[in-house]
């Protein structure tokens, strides 16, 4: 396919969300409509849009990619198994928490529990935590769209970067959250519709019919799923399904972006029932994006299709894309195209939504009855919205710079060291009752346990004796931050007890 027609079908597709933008927020584009919704959105809507939000680009290429890893084959799904687990605790202990709270930003329990300063390190933890996953998921896109469309008119990188965040601010700083609520749906469809057209595509290149793709994916040397053989390793069974638990807990339940979906919903039953419609879906997805992956390299094995190489390393996340363009005909071309697009776009668009709002509510106030009708607050509003799009722009060309990565293997990485902080403060706020923290010292808590991590970490095999330190990184980085905190700690109040 060529970056023409590629180009044309991207215009096309983002002239459809900006139509749709502009009639969703054409009645309003108030700060109650931008953060919440109004507070009227179907659960079904927010469970099939979060598909597409919790999975991104990464689990549409990286994750694929990785399956001709032989020390990873399908060993993901053990870590997608502890994320169904991940989404069950927030349905039932997170969410109830932030509906009787009937809270705007979820960061707003952090300080009536344990104080100001804490609650300013908390929301701070998810803005740098959120706008680095959400660039370097946008970053795997956007290096696609650099080698197959960009590269051919010659339009240097950082300026495909500024095109795709324009794309999203256009479609996103009017109507919000509410406008994202009905994107991300159309969105998902596209994505979910994808992964079967480009099995179905695959399948009917190589003569298969299902049953022959099931049992030539599972007698490939691809699709190994459990890992109890050594313990010591990354790929660990137990290690894959408690990280998976505890990165769900931290980066769905602990973070503005899925969790202010939730919260547009009408009431606490509608919230779960959407979060328990969305696990279900979620673990079966994942299923076919992995088979997907094996297919993508049987089919390889038999027309020869090597790895694309950048800079001399190769990259598996281009694996898809180049099989994609190159070496199937134009209409799974484009299916992938509008999957990987929407996949991508989905979460970006919904990650600008929740940095604004969370910067808005937590550092302007802009949820206080005394403040909703400052004047320009709508335009402060959008002011920020563009400033943590330049913001993610700066973090994706510096990304492109140094990384030699599967990206899915750097955002779980930086999670671990990002969002672990969150974990120990919501584990001593929820379980520690009798007790709240000097507040004055949190920061430096939050800021010690990742270094600490840094240190396990770099010399895990010297320390544990050969143990290597994989996604459950973020349970040791929570468990000194809570460590911490109780070293900090003094008795609670009435006021401090919830």
């Amino acid at each position: 396919m060529s970056p023409t027609t590629i180009l044309i079908i991207i215009v096309v597709y983002f002239g459809i969300l900006i139509l749709i933008s502009n009639l969703v927020s054409k009645k309003s584009s108030d700060n109650d409509t931008f953060f919440k919704a109004n507070k009227n959105s179907k659960w079904y809507l927010v469970a099939f849009g979060m598909i597409g939000t919790a999975l991104s680009g990464v689990t549409f290429i990286s994750v694929p990619g990785e399956v001709g890893n032989p020390d990873l084959q399908f060993k993901y799904f053990q870590f997608v198994l502890g994320n169904a687990i991940g989404f069950l605790i927030i349905a039932k202990i997170l969410l109830p928490l932030y509906y009787r709270m009937n809270l705007t930003s979820i960061y707003s329990y952090i300080e009536q529990r344990l104080g100001t300063i804490s609650y300013k390190t908390a929301a701070s933890i998810f803005l740098i935590s959120r706008t680095i996953g959400s660039a370097f998921r946008l970053y795997l896109v956007v290096i696609v769209l650099q080698r197959y469309v960009f590269d051919a008119f010659h339009i240097p990188f950082a300026l495909t970067v500024l095109i795709s965040l324009g794309l999203i601010f256009a479609y996103t700083y009017r109507g919000g959250l509410k406008t994202i609520i009905i994107t991300d749906t159309l969105q998902t469809f596209f994505l979910v519709s994808s992964v079967f057209l480009t099995i179905y595509f695959i399948c009917d290149s190589m003569d298969f019919v299902a049953f022959q793709a099931f049992e030539a994916v599972k007698n490939s040397n691809y699709s190994k799923i459990f890992f109890f053989d050594d313990y010591l390793k990354g790929n660990y069974f137990w290690k894959q399904v408690l990280g998976g638990i505890f990165v769900t807990i931290a980066m769905v339940g602990l973070d503005q972006d899925l969790m202010q979906k939730n919260l547009s919903c009408k009431n606490i039953g509608e919230a779960q029932k959407n979060m328990f419609t969305f696990t279900g879906i979620f673990v079966l997805i994942n299923i076919f994006f992995l088979s997907v992956g094996a297919l993508l390299y049987l089919y390889a094995e038999k027309n020869g299709i090597a790895v694309p190489m950048i800079d001399g390393v190769a990259r598996t996340d281009l694996l898809f894309p180049e099989i994609a363009f190159n070496h199937l005909t134009i209409v799974p071309a484009v299916v992938f195209l509008l999957g990987l697009t929407a996949a991508t776009f989905a979460t970006t668009d919904s990650a600008l939504t929740a940095l604004t709002t969370s910067f808005c509510v937590d550092f302007l106030g802009m949820d206080k009855a005394e403040n909703q009708n400052k004047p320009n607050i709508v335009r402060t509003r959008h002011l920020v919205h563009v400033g943590f799009s330049f913001l993610m722009f700066l973090v994706i060309v510096l990304f492109n710079a140094v990384n030699d990565a599967s990206v899915v293997k750097m955002i779980f990485k930086i999670a671990s060291y990002t969002y672990g902080p969150l974990l120990g403060l919501y584990a001593f706020g929820l379980f520690v009752k009798s007790k709240t923290v000097h507040d004055k010292l949190v920061p430096f808590v939050c800021v010690m346990a990742p270094a600490i991590c840094f240190f396990i970490s770099k010399y895990s095999a010297e320390l544990l004796g050969d143990y290597v330190l994989d996604n459950e990184l973020i349970i040791v980085n929570g468990f000194i931050t809570f460590i911490g905190l109780l070293l900090i700690s003094k008795p609670a109040t009435q006021n401090t007890r919830y």
